[in-house]
């Protein structure tokens, strides 16, 4: 079984502001459920951390929000621009790791998460997007994510992440 990768895109308190609790609460749940099954699984997690505009004073709010599990094995990658492969290790730290299929959740559908699926098959890797493990102010911009791109559900994750019986 190939190796797969699950890029936490932007679940950032700076960049969540004006987001509804509910929406974030959602898309957390979803994303932590699939993050503790890949985890057990011995895949790669990795929380992509835009810090665009970041300065000293304003680092907290940088940070990875505090709904979403975070792991000593985790992987953090930060990035300065929506694509989360273009100036940064991501996918050096892929690469290295063999991993093929990229699973993408968090924040925002119609900027970082699309940029960084797009980067993603431009490099070779096979993008899917977690159904309900994505999040935007508006919400017609995720039902035309899902239509236009690769979604994988939270049982499928599951699926791939058994061990096979002996």
């Amino acid at each position: 079984m190939s190796k797969i990768a699950f890029l936490i895109i932007d679940l950032q308190t700076v960049h969540l502001e004006g987001v509804p609790q509910p929406k974030i609460d959602g898309a957390c749940e979803y994303i932590n459920h699939a993050a503790d099954l890949l985890r057990t699984g011995g895949h790669l997690i990795v929380h992509v951390q835009d810090i665009e505009g970041m300065e000293e004073g304003s680092r907290e709010s940088y940070q990875t929000i505090p709904a979403v599990t975070m792991n000593p094995t985790d992987v953090i990658v930060t990035k300065e621009t929506s694509n989360a492969f273009w100036n940064t290790a991501l996918e050096q730290i892929l690469n290295e790791q063999g991993i093929e299929l990229v699973i993408l959740g968090g924040f925002a559908a119609e900027h970082c998460v699309l940029f960084t699926y797009n980067g993603a098959i431009e490099r070779g890797f096979k993008p899917v997007i977690l159904q309900k493990g994505i999040i935007s102010r508006h919400d017609d911009v995720i039902t035309a994510t899902y239509r236009d791109r690769n979604l994988i559900s939270y049982p499928v994750v599951e699926w791939l992440t058994k061990k096979p019986e002996a």
